[in-house]
Formats: structure tokens, sequence, C-alpha cells
């Protein structure tokens, strides 16, 4: 199920993947980013790390390794990784999560 309209209209963030690969929609504030992402395409997401994100699948499936155990994640299922933890992923086509960092400025808005 495609993300309501109101919510496709955020602003959307400057990713390092093209659009025909995933696409966002954000929400800001002082205090973290919310991100709504969808993945058009299959993609792999390397390994790397940051401050703390939370994140839940709404549909499709991600297998993520985070600090060194890996697990899939379907719809319904959360998960959280702690600030400085590696983390990766494959990341199946149609998947959408929904992803909160505590980084306001994890990613820059789109202008």
């Amino acid at each position: 199920m495609p993300y309501p309209n109101f919510i496709e209209s955020f602003p959307s963030i400057d990713v390092p993947f093209p659009e025909d690969v995933v696409t966002t929609a954000v929400v800001k504030s002082d205090a973290g980013l919310v991100a709504f992402f969808t993945f058009h395409k299959a993609m792999e997401l390397p390994p790397h790390a940051h401050g703390a994100q939370w994140g839940t699948i709404i549909e499709g499936e991600i297998e993520f390794t985070i600090g060194g155990e890996t697990k899939i994640y379907r719809p319904g299922d959360s998960y959280s990784i702690p600030a400085g933890v590696e983390h990766g992923a494959s990341i199946k086509a149609g998947t959408r999560v929904i992803d909160v960092f505590e980084e306001a400025n994890r990613y820059p808005i789109k202008d």
C-alpha cells in the first residue's frame, strides 16, 4: 500500500541512491528526522554507522545486519540501532519503511 498523498508531498532528502531505486518523504524537527522510504528496486545498503536510528517495516522485507547480528524484518517488525553501531542491509524491491533518526541533519532536505 502506498503512503497517503499528504505524506508523499512532504519534502524529500538527498540520499546517495538514485530516485528510481528509492524515494523519500521526511518530517524534520530540531530533535530528529522521520523518513518515509519507498524502495522501488532491490538494493544493498553498505555497512555504515551514525547516530541512533529506529525503524519499522510497513511493507516488503529487509535483511539487516546490526552489530554483527543478521535478522530478516517483515511488515510490523521494528528495529533499533544504537548510536555508532555498524549496520547494513539487503532490501527487497517494494519495501516501505519509516525510519527515525536522532540526528536532525542526518540527510539534507532537497530544495
